[in-house]
């Protein structure tokens, strides 16, 4: 089976953030709680990164649409690559959010899992 191509809007922010630094480990992981876009290294820092896309700004633009239930997902499919990818690394969750002209905006510790 052929790898999965990232989304064009993952990929433009995977090369964004490895040019400010971050390493790529994994792209578009599946558990059965959900998917994360990009896991990297940020130095000493497992980074789980969700990327958000929205055309319009009417519904509160990307960021606002990482909600209490989708972090919970995220947070639930983190849980899940570390049990099978140990690391005793501190964790931390970012937002990449692209508005229709792919301005970018990179929130460090959108949420955490506390």
């Amino acid at each position: 089976m052929a790898p999965i191509k990232p989304h064009p809007t993952e990929a433009l922010a995977a090369k964004y953030l490895a040019q400010n630094g971050l390493a790529l480990l994994e792209q578009n992981y599946h558990s059965r709680f959900g998917e994360i876009d990009l896991i990297m290294r940020d130095q000493h820092t497992l980074v789980f990164i969700e990327v958000r896309q929205r055309s319009s700004n009417r519904f509160g633009g990307a960021l606002v649409s990482v909600d209490q239930r989708k972090q919970q997902k995220i947070i639930l499919t983190a849980q899940h690559y570390l049990s099978t990818h140990p690391d005793d690394s501190p964790c931390r969750f970012d937002v990449v959010a692209l508005d229709n002209d792919h301005h970018i905006q990179w929130v460090k510790d959108a949420f955490n899992a506390g």
